[in-house]
C-alpha cells in the first residue's frame, strides 16, 4: 500500500512539473500552473524579487473575477470568511490581490499555500445570487450547529511531503469516534475531489491512524457525478451529498 501512494505521489510531482509553463513580463515572471479554475483556464500567478526574497500574487485576479461576475464581496459576513480563509493560507490581501512572501527555502511552499487559497476562494464565494442563496459552508456550519456537532473550523494540518493542507472541519477524537475531518466540496467534480484526495493522501500518514475523512458534496443544483463518488471511496474519503447528510449526523455527533 505504502509502495502504491508513493508511485502516486511520484506521478503528481512530476504531473505538476511538466505541466508548469514560465514567461518573462517586464519584472515579474508569469507562472502557469495546471490547476483549473472555475472557468477552465488555467490558474496563473506572478512571482519577482522583493527585499531579498519573493512577492508572489494573483496580481487581484481572484477577487477581481469574482466581482466581475456578480459576486461582491462587500459585506461583513463575507469579508470575515475571506479573511479567515486567507489566514489558513499564510496568504495576504493586498487591495485586491492575494499574496505572500517568500524565501528561496520556501518558494516552493508558499507558492503551493497562494495557489489553494485562490481555488478556496473562487470555490466559497461563487454563488452567482439567482443560482445560490447562501454559501454552501454557512449551511455546513448551520446543520453542525443545529445538531450540536463540536467542530474546530479551517484546521491545518502539514502534510508528509510538507505541504500545508486546510481541512474545513475538525471533530475531535470522542470516546466512541476516531478523529473526523471533514472537506466540504461546492461544486464537486473530478478536479475539486482530487484536490481532496490528494490532501487527504498527504495528510492522513501525520493522523492518529483510525482518523477518517468525509467530504460533504453540495448536490442542491445537480446530483454529484459517480466518478466523484468512486474516486473519492477508492482513497478512504467518505462522500457524502449534502442530501443524504441526516445519514452521517450520528458518527460525527458522538
Amino acid at each position: 500500500m505504502i509502495q502504491d501512494i508513493q508511485r502516486l505521489l511520484d506521478a503528481y510531482h512530476a504531473w505538476l512539473k511538466d505541466k508548469t509553463a514560465l514567461r518573462q513580463v517586464e519584472d515579474w515572471v508569469e507562472i502557469t500552473t495546471p490547476y483549473l479554475d472555475r472557468h477552465n483556464d488555467y490558474v496563473q500567478i506572478y512571482a519577482k524579487k522583493a527585499n531579498g526574497g519573493y512577492v508572489v500574487t494573483d496580481d487581484g485576479y481572484t477577487i477581481q473575477d469574482l466581482e466581475d461576475s456578480g459576486c461582491k464581496l462587500e459585506s461583513q459576513k463575507r469579508q470575515d470568511l475571506l479573511r479567515m480563509t486567507l489566514n489558513g493560507f499564510g496568504v495576504q490581501l493586498a487591495g485586491k490581490a492575494l499574496e505572500v512572501h517568500a524565501s528561496s527555502e520556501n518558494f516552493a511552499l508558499r507558492k503551493h499555500n497562494l495557489l489553494q487559497a485562490m481555488l478556496a476562494v473562487n470555490d466559497l464565494f461563487y454563488l452567482a445570487q439567482p443560482i445560490v442563496a447562501s454559501l454552501f459552508y454557512e449551511d455546513v456550519v448551520a446543520w453542525l450547529e443545529l445538531h450540536e456537532i463540536r467542530y474546530t473550523p479551517k484546521v491545518k494540518f502539514t502534510g508528509k511531503t510538507g505541504y500545508d493542507h486546510l481541512f474545513d472541519f475538525v471533530i475531535p477524537k470522542s470516546r466512541c469516534q476516531p478523529e473526523r475531518i471533514i472537506q466540504t466540496i461546492n461544486r464537486p467534480n473530478r478536479d475539486t475531489a482530487q484536490a481532496v484526495v490528494l490532501a487527504w493522501i498527504d495528510t492522513k500518514e501525520v493522523r492518529p491512524p483510525e482518523s477518517r475523512a468525509y467530504a460533504l458534496l453540495n448536490d442542491g443544483e445537480q446530483a454529484v457525478p459517480q466518478g466523484v463518488m468512486v474516486a473519492l471511496r477508492n482513497y478512504d474519503v467518505k462522500p457524502v451529498p449534502w442530501s443524504q447528510r441526516e445519514s452521517v449526523r450520528e458518527e460525527l455527533a458522538a
